[in-house]
């Protein structure tokens, strides 16, 4: 049985978009991206969904709290899930919050404090995981949550080239999101059902040569 942990934020979680605070929905298990990757793979697979909407990459949310910090909370996960054969992060939109004040580059080189986290937790005697980064695709200042991400749209389309040059870096596995799938017009953050689709299977196609 081969383990793979998808580490992320709402998108990993399935929140679908919201149209105001109190519109909170998320997707069942056969929507997720997750768990079309894990339909896809079939058995002898086993996907640990890791998503934690808010979910930042390094900082303590000043707002919704430092619970939110995805650095101070991964170890324990790791180390939870052991044996782990491959770790998927897919974070960097909540970077973008103008709360937060990070640029393209930083959030790139959060994510890359994360590979660096999880290459140096021990596996008692098991290899390091394998590791895929995703790049998110870009944000768009629409709906209930523009404000919020004010600014966020411009560094987020230079998010994927920063976060490919800092796997390149890393020498991890990348898979940039911008060409397939885009954000819900209804508030420019989450994804709708048939991006999650698209996702799952882009997913699949990308870690099937970090599992053979």
């Amino acid at each position: 049985m081969k383990r793979i942990l998808c580490f992320g934020d709402s998108n990993t979680h399935g929140t679908a978009p919201m149209r105001d605070d109190n519109d909170v929905v998320r997707f069942d298990a056969d929507t997720r991206w997750s768990s079309v990757l894990q339909a896809a793979l079939g058995f002898g697979f086993d996907i640990v969904e890791e998503g934690h909407p808010g979910r930042t990459t390094v900082h303590d949310d000043p707002i919704e709290g430092a619970h939110k910090n995805g650095r101070s909370h991964l170890r324990a996960i790791l180390e939870s899930h052991w044996p782990l054969d491959l770790v998927i992060i897919l974070l960097g939109t909540n970077d973008l919050k103008f709360r937060h004040g990070v640029s393209a580059f930083d959030i790139a080189s959060s994510i890359g404090t994360l590979v660096d986290l999880v290459r140096a937790t021990p596996m008692r005697g098991r290899p390091i995981p394998k590791i895929l980064v995703i790049a998110p695709p870009p944000i768009l200042e629409v709906g209930w949550l523009a404000e919020m991400f004010a600014g966020g749209q411009v560094k987020s389309e230079a998010l994927g080239a920063s976060i490919a040059r800092m796997a390149a870096q890393r020498q991890v596995a990348f898979l940039d999101l911008a060409p397939i799938a885009k954000v819900s017009q209804i508030d420019g953050i989450h994804f709708d059902e048939v991006t999650h689709r698209a996702i799952g299977a882009a997913v699949h196609k990308a870690v099937i040569p970090l599992l053979t």
